[in-house]
């Protein structure tokens, strides 16, 4: 849904990329955002069952849990906290009606989530190594990358394109605080990409370890 809801608002913002706007901005945003807020809770439930399941306690102390989950999680609650303590009122309140068009691109950085979510479908049910989780993998380095680690350096390019601008200036021109902020926001993605790259050689130097009959060598 965000990603077709990015695609509809860069595809309707022509001409000055600043001043287009499309109603679907904001009201997205202000249905999305909830969704943060709701899966900070959903991520801390999972992290309680699976203890209980894998039977750490019989009985667990919930402020044992929660100290778990924010050494577990912690990169994860600061980036939805992010979201909707300074993304949503920028968005929504000081942007004052423009960049419609940015805010459609960093929409976009959804479009690798579907293969994320599959590639944690297809290891729980032991697919590893199969070519579908293979080739599940490709696209999402692909699509990781270059929806939400490209996806700066892009901006910053369009933006550039606009204000007649070489791309190594931009940085320099616009406001520091809109600096902070892609920092803030590209700093997890390059940390989590880094993790999915790590994930794809273990798993392609598994798949060559095994011999003909698919089986590891002795």
């Amino acid at each position: 849904m965000a990603s077709c809801t990015g695609l509809i608002i860069i595809t309707s913002c022509r001409g000055n990329i600043l001043e287009s706007r499309h109603w679907l901005t904001n009201t997205y945003v202000l249905f999305a955002v909830p969704y943060f807020v709701y899966d900070i809770y959903a991520m801390y439930l999972c992290h309680w069952h699976k203890r209980r399941v894998k039977g750490h306690e019989m009985v667990l102390r919930r402020s044992t849990v929660l100290r778990s989950y924010l050494r577990k999680d912690l990169l994860m609650i600061i980036h939805h906290s992010f979201m909707f303590l300074v993304c949503f009122p920028v968005s929504v309140f000081l942007r004052e009606g423009r960049g419609d068009y940015f805010v459609g691109c960093l929409f976009m950085a959804e479009v690798s989530t579907p293969f994320v979510c599959l590639g944690k479908i297809l290891i729980q049910y032991r697919q590893q190594h199969t070519l579908l989780h293979k080739l599940n993998g490709v696209l999402m380095l692909l699509t990781f990358f270059t929806c939400r680690v490209a996806l700066f350096p892009y901006l910053y390019w369009v933006y550039g394109q606009h204000m007649g601008l070489p791309l190594l200036r931009v940085p320099l021109e616009v406001p520091a605080h809109v600096n902070l902020a892609a920092a803030l926001l590209l700093a997890p993605q390059i940390y989590w990409f880094t993790l999915i790259c790590r994930g794809a050689l273990r798993l392609f130097h598994r798949s060559g370890s095994r011999g003909p009959d698919g089986c590891v060598p002795d």
